[in-house]
């Protein structure tokens, strides 16, 4: 019976952590694998199907597997199919250069998974591990989400933002109607009448690439001494925008990326008005996991 080896897991997942250095803002997990295949080829027994699971390679998810101690251990970082390296990652990726020692470093430090097993029990004959199911189902669910809000209409999106702020309790004052908006799409207060300040502005930004810090500037210019700014962005901003925000002193100003914002949907999504969350109706899927 063919064998998959600890030193072949720790030369998969070094595979994937050279790869993702050079992705210092990190790369979609299919992304991943399909320059992980070019770089370090599936084997004759990785590149069958599980008997099961009839075109279900074995190769993505033994990667996937292999992954999850360096996951476990802080090195290696995913977010709604996103894979980035930490600063500890990278530091032990460059200073564990064998790769039995690099998978077996990364069980040891945080001991989730047993030494002895971990890298040769819980990768099964027949059926793929369910943990690497769990994530790709996760992956797949959060594109479909991606997806749905690139392609939505500008005015929906920032309808969507409205809405999340009603279900946080903000009383929204005015929603820009289509045309110039001179920076400013919502206003919105803590109470009906406005009287309690702060007042809230938001700018919404629907489109895919990340907002420059010139952008950022130019929206706390219309910041007044009585104003706190939300700033939301679905392709999310470059390092100065955020370095900007993160030290600004005359002005309180928040950046929304679209992660972070489903995220806040998701946690008040019973509160959100029914014609807001119809532009983006969730429903939870219950998934069996095991405890590591």
């Amino acid at each position: 019976m063919a064998e998959i080896t600890i030193r072949r897991r720790g030369e998969l997942v070094r595979g994937v952590f050279g790869i993702l250095q050079r992705f210092p803002d990190g790369l979609q997990a299919k992304d991943v694998l399909a320059q992980l295949e070019k770089e370090v080829p599936p084997t004759p027994f990785e590149a069958s199907e599980y008997p099961s699971r009839p075109n279900v390679r074995r190769y993505e998810k033994t990667v996937r597997f292999s992954t999850i101690p360096f996951v476990k251990a802080g090195w290696l970082l995913k977010s709604k199919g996103l894979w980035s390296l930490s600063e500890e990652g990278l530091a032990a990726f460059d200073r564990l250069q064998d790769a039995e020692d690099f998978l077996r470093e990364a069980v040891r430090l945080y001991r989730a998974w047993k030494l002895d097993q971990a890298p040769t029990t819980e990768d099964p004959e027949d059926d793929p591990p369910a943990s690497t199911t769990l994530e790709e189902a996760e992956e797949s669910a959060w594109t479909e989400v991606e997806e749905h809000l690139f392609n939505m209409n500008p005015l929906d999106f920032q309808d969507l933002v409205a809405g999340l702020l009603q279900a946080m309790d903000y009383h929204i004052a005015w929603v820009a109607p289509p045309g110039p908006d001179r920076g400013i799409d919502i206003i919105a207060h803590r109470d009906p009448l406005g009287f309690e300040g702060p007042r809230l502005k938001v700018q919404v930004k629907r489109r895919a690439d990340k907002i420059p810090v010139e952008a950022v500037r130019s929206f706390m210019a219309t910041l007044g001494d009585g104003d706190i700014g939300l700033f939301v962005a679905a392709g999310g901003f470059t390092k100065g925008a955020e370095t900007e925000a993160r030290t600004q002193e005359r002005r309180q100003l928040t950046l929304l990326d679209l992660k972070k914002f489903f995220d806040l949907w998701v946690e008040h999504y019973a509160a959100i008005p029914e014609d807001k969350r119809g532009l983006m109706p969730l429903r939870p899927v219950q998934f069996l996991v095991s405890h590591d």
